[in-house]
C-alpha cells in the first residue's frame, strides 16, 4: 500500500506540473520529456511514457525520436500520466483546450468522471458505472467513445480485468474492495468510436523471441527488464542509430514478441476530451 500512495502522489504533482506547461507553441517533445523526468525526480519511474493526444486523437501518441509537433491555439489537448513504484501503477489524465480556461465537451468528461467515481464502491456492478458515464454525457450534449474504458489497474499491470466502458454494457463484474481502478472517461462531439492510426511509438514486452539483429535483441531484454514489461517508447532507447531501431522494432513486432498501441483517433474526426482518475477501493 506504501508504494500505491507513492504513486498516487507522484502522479498528481506530475497532473499539477504539467498542467502549467501545456500552452500554445510548446514542443510535444519537450512536454513529455519534462514530464517524464518530475515523475523520476519523485522518485517513481513513468508506467508508460507520457501521451500527449491532440484534437481527434484520443489516446496513444507520444512523440517520436526528433518529433517537430507543435501545440497550436484551440488544440484540444489530452495529457495521460502513468507514475509507477515497484510496479504499483496510479494512472491519471486531463484535457485542455489551448487558449480557453473551459470548455463545454472538457466540462462534461469531469462531470461524468465526478459521476462515476460516486459508484466506485465494493458490490457495484460494471454495467450501473457504465450507464451513468454515458446518461451523463448525453444529457451534457456528447457521446462517449464506447469503445474506450476505464479498467481495474494490477501491480506492473497497467489495464486489468474487468474494464469499464463509456457506453452502456451489460457486464455483472462487480468492484472489490482492496483493488485499484482508473475510471476514464472519454467524451466526444463525433460519432464514439476509434480506429487505429498511425505513427505507432508505443510497444510493451510480449514474450521472448530469437532475432537476428543484436539491436533488437537489445531492445527485447531492455523491454523485459529495465522497462520492467511496461509500456515504452522507441525515443527511451539510446545508443542504437535510427535506422537500426527501426529494423529491430520491425523484427520484434513481426516476432510478435512486442505488443503495439497505435494512436487511436475518433472515426469521424470529432474532438475527443478525457478525464481519469485512479482510486483505491476500501
Amino acid at each position: 500500500m506504501q508504494s500505491y500512495e507513492k504513486a498516487f502522489l507522484i502522479a498528481e504533482d506530475a497532473v499539477g506540473y504539467s498542467q502549467k506547461l501545456v500552452k500554445e507553441n510548446v514542443k510535444v517533445l519537450e512536454l513529455a520529456e519534462r514530464i517524464e523526468k518530475r515523475i523520476i525526480e519523485l522518485g517513481g519511474k513513468p508506467a508508460w511514457p507520457v501521451n500527449i493526444s491532440i484534437n481527434e486523437i484520443a489516446a496513444h501518441y507520444t512523440p517520436s525520436i526528433g518529433d517537430n509537433l507543435v501545440l497550436k491555439g484551440g488544440d484540444f489537448v489530452k495529457v495521460d500520466i502513468g507514475a509507477q513504484v515497484n510496479g504499483y501503477i496510479c494512472d491519471r489524465a486531463f484535457t485542455v483546450c489551448i487558449g480557453k480556461k473551459s470548455d463545454p465537451m472538457i466540462e462534461a468528461s469531469e462531470k461524468a468522471l465526478e459521476e462515476c467515481l460516486k459508484l466506485i464502491k465494493p458490490g457495484t456492478k460494471v454495467h450501473e458505472i457504465s450507464e451513468v458515464c454515458e446518461n451523463t454525457v448525453n444529457n451534457l450534449g456528447f457521446n462517449v467513445i464506447r469503445n474506450l474504458a476505464g479498467h481495474k489497474v494490477e501491480r506492473y499491470n497497467q489495464h486489468a480485468h474487468p474494464s469499464i466502458p463509456n457506453g452502456k454494457n451489460t457486464i455483472q463484474d462487480e468492484i472489490e474492495s482492496g483493488n485499484v481502478y482508473a475510471m476514464e472517461v472519454f467524451v466526444t462531439n463525433g460519432s464514439g468510436l476509434v480506429i487505429e492510426s498511425s505513427p505507432t511509438e508505443i510497444f510493451q514486452y510480449n514474450k521472448d523471441s530469437a532475432v537476428r539483429l543484436w539491436e533488437a535483441r537489445k531492445v527485447l531484454e531492455l523491454a523485459k527488464n529495465e522497462f520492467e514489461k511496461l509500456p515504452f517508447t522507441k525515443r527511451w532507447i539510446t545508443g542504437i542509430s535510427p535506422l537500426k531501431i527501426d529494423m529491430a522494432f520491425r523484427q520484434l513486432t513481426d516476432a510478435e514478441a512486442l505488443i503495439e498501441f497505435p494512436p487511436l483517433k475518433e472515426e469521424s474526426n470529432g474532438m475527443v476530451s478525457v478525464t481519469e482518475k485512479s482510486v483505491i477501493v476500501k
